[in-house]
């Protein structure tokens, strides 16, 4: 049978300790381990390994015995409790192995869990446990996460009381960052909280969450519209020598400062209008983006994207001679003296 994505959410996180077996299949590998280890940790319980009731496998094992896993299904365990045969990254090769297991399970035997990559709808992998009345298939794609999803992760971590705010915040970090990284950020949340019985706050997850590859071009791009004009030159040296070239500067000022614009020439002011900002932004960014919304004000704001629309022009200009980097320093530079006159 075959499971939609609510009705897998609810099976892996509780299982039926009677049927045949699962399929959990998707492109995203981490996406699927991760569904892996809580359908076995729910189906099985703590202590699996130690009581030698999780036999594992590798699909690759089954092509050249395809009896290895009629024989890991059928033999008698020396602890009581559910018993499961795990066959990691099953391909179409495994396809018939797991197929005449399926066929011959009988109640009392280790249920078969199996993972796999991205499988087409013609798989004949995936066709032996839709068609089976007694297993499941259930796939993985790169859907963002539900909000169904992170409770469960953020309960797993401990995590308890979680205000609005913050599940905003958690639910955009998810959606930006892959499951993995996200389990792993909220593990670090709970760390981070340990002690710490007040509400989940933005502070708390900001502190927690990944740094951005673009943290370095969003302190140039701070700067600039900080004011803070002698910053400038030596950041950008950093920036360049990590790689970032003239026209991504140029593009990532005019974004920049297109966001300000949009916040600052919102009817019901800065802060209503970074309010309204897609993607939002919660926390520091927000207030960082509200100073300098109103600091600039709309007119100014609008000229600096002239300025930085020309500059843009001119590093694309097929007759341009002048060093690149120096060209979009320089505009950055009147950017920042700009913002100082009245």
């Amino acid at each position: 049978m075959k499971l939609s994505g609510r009705e897998a959410e609810s099976y892996f996180a509780k299982p039926g300790k009677d049927r045949a077996g699962l399929l959990i299949y998707g492109a995203d590998a981490m996406r699927v381990a991760i569904r892996r280890q809580q359908v076995l940790a729910a189906l099985l319980g703590a202590n699996a390994d130690e009581e030698m009731r999780l036999t594992r496998m590798q699909g690759a094992d089954l092509r050249g015995d395809p009896a290895l896993l009629m024989d890991a299904i059928k033999a008698v365990g020396f602890f009581a409790g559910p018993r499961a045969v795990f066959v990691e990254e099953a391909g179409e090769a495994a396809g018939p192995a797991i197929a005449a297991a399926l066929a011959d399970w009988a109640p009392g035997d280790a249920q078969i869990i199996v993972t796999a990559g991205a499988l087409k709808a013609a798989s004949k992998l995936r066709k032996a446990f839709e068609a089976h009345p007694n297993a499941y298939a259930a796939g993985l794609y790169d859907d963002p996460p539900s909000r169904a999803e992170i409770g469960r992760v953020l309960a797993d971590a401990g995590i308890g009381e979680v205000p609005p705010d913050s599940m905003a915040m958690l639910t955009d970090l998810a959606a930006a960052l892959g499951p993995g990284d996200f389990a792993r950020t909220v593990e670090k949340v709970a760390i981070y909280k340990i002690g710490d019985d007040d509400p989940l706050s933005l502070a708390d997850i900001a502190a927690c969450a990944p740094q951005s590859s673009e943290a370095a071009l969003d302190e140039v791009l701070n700067a600039v519209a900080d004011l803070h004009a002698d910053r400038i030159g030596p950041l950008i040296r950093r920036i360049e020598a990590q790689g970032t070239n003239a026209v991504g500067l140029c593009i990532g000022a005019i974004r920049h400062f297109r966001t300000l614009y949009a916040a600052a020439s919102d009817p019901g002011g800065a802060a209503a209008g970074a309010g309204r900002l897609r993607p939002p932004v919660y926390g520091k960014r927000r207030d960082l983006i509200v100073r300098q919304a109103q600091n600039w004000g709309p007119d100014k704001l609008q000229t600096a994207l002239s300025l930085l629309t020309d500059t843009d022009l001119k590093l694309r200009s097929a007759g341009q001679t002048a060093p690149q980097m120096a060209l979009v320093e320089r505009a950055l530079i009147r950017l920042a003296m700009l913002g100082r006159s009245r």
